[in-house]
């Protein structure tokens, strides 16, 4: 009888799965549907039927003639921009950021920013540093692969959460460096997908505590109201102090939480599915993709001997998506974390969040971005490396 049992459950489970993964589009094998599938790049940049490749390169017409465009200081360019009801499903994009091609590039997955509208509000849903929401803290990305983010050896940069708008979604790209870079990019998308009103547009919130206030917990998500779910963010870490960072605990406060929330968490390594320390390590929900110590010191102050003490400064760059055990809010979210070190004690480093949630629109505006300089100083050992 037990073994019937097991059985069922074995079964039921498997059908879970099963059912879990068509719920989320990935019926392969379903042809009868109304959805059309399209992209739009530089060779292509409306993604209408039949119009792609039609620039004249070197070798005649339709043959390379716009795989890139450079794009100017100051440039604002449309990556994205149709009227349907659809998803975007996958972004791919690389550049001169490239270490082996950079050269005075170095910020410029900091500079540059990523700007998304969905079904006509005014304001954007998606205000992030490219480098940043395409999976890369400190503008410093490295081969690895998650559920969310794959970037490649020569750092070309893809994103696969889906993005579903009913009836218009545009993506702006803006360089707001004083640089001239080459872009090359691709984004695929699906129209006529039947969604409802109500669904969660994707948003993507940037934020930049250089440093940070003792016992005033670092925001990951601002506080956000109306239905929601978290998916997780890309945390970026600056130490500006000697000995380990990473005791704070996340707190996820929602619907009515005031002093203490409902989900805690025991340091800030454990989130990312870590433990004793980081470890640059990936894996699909989680990890830690940039564990970098600088080869020259500092002095700075050492809180537990209240002291100065020589250092090496140390980038992190974390994530953790809360995709199998989602977090769903019903009328409001604030996500932070603590900045406690070992063993136990209130410091100040510099931290950084590429945060993201789906919430259906209208939604609140995003908090503000900051500016280009206080994204991007502090990186300079980072890229002497």
């Amino acid at each position: 009888m037990w073994k019937k049992a097991l059985i069922i459950l074995l079964a039921a489970g498997l059908c879970s799965g099963v059912s879990a993964q068509i719920r989320e589009g990935l019926e392969l094998y379903k042809v009868n549907t109304p959805i059309e599938s399209r992209s739009v790049s530089f060779e292509n940049p409306t993604g209408e039927p039949g119009a792609g490749g039609k620039a004249v390169g070197e070798t005649g017409p339709g043959r390379k003639g716009a795989p890139f465009k450079y794009i100017e200081p100051g440039e604002e360019v449309v990556l994205f921009d149709v009227q349907a009801s659809g998803t975007i499903r996958h972004i791919w994009m690389t550049g001169d950021w490239a270490k082996e091609n950079r050269k005075d590039l170095d910020n410029i997955l900091r500079s540059t920013l990523i700007v998304a509208y969905w079904d006509g509000q005014e304001y954007p849903s998606i205000a992030c540093p490219l480098g940043d929401f395409m999976g890369a803290a400190h503008a410093t990305p490295t081969a690895y692969e998650s559920a969310v983010h794959t970037i490649g050896e020569m750092e070309a940069l893809n994103f696969w959460l889906p993005m579903p708008f009913t009836r218009s979604a545009k993506i702006v790209l803006k360089n707001e460096s004083d640089k001239r870079f080459r872009l090359f990019y691709q984004i695929d998308y699906t129209i006529n997908d039947q969604h409802d009103a109500d669904i969660g547009r994707m948003h993507v919130n940037f934020r930049r505590e250089n440093p940070t206030t003792q016992r005033a917990d670092f925001e990951i998500l601002p506080k956000r109201q109306g239905k929601g779910r978290f998916i997780g963010a890309v945390i970026g870490v600056r130490t500006l102090h000697p000995g380990w960072w990473g005791e704070g605990e996340i707190k996820i406060y929602m619907d009515g939480d005031q002093e203490y929330p409902t989900i805690c968490g025991t340091g800030s390594e454990d989130w990312v599915g870590l433990s004793f320390g980081i470890q640059e390590t990936t894996f699909q929900y989680h990890g830690c993709n940039l564990n970098f110590k600088s080869d020259s010191t500092i002095m700075a102050y050492d809180y537990p001997n209240e002291k100065e003490k020589e250092m090496q400064t140390e980038y992190i760059s974390m994530y953790r998506w809360h995709i199998p055990d989602p977090i769903y809010w019903k009328e409001e979210c604030r996500i932070t974390m603590q900045q406690i070190g070992c063993c136990y004690y209130e410091r100040e480093d510099d931290w950084s969040a590429a945060t993201f949630w789906y919430e259906s629109v209208p939604s609140a505006p995003l908090t503000p971005l900051p500016s280009v300089e206080a994204r991007t100083t502090g990186l300079e050992l980072l890229h002497k490396r």
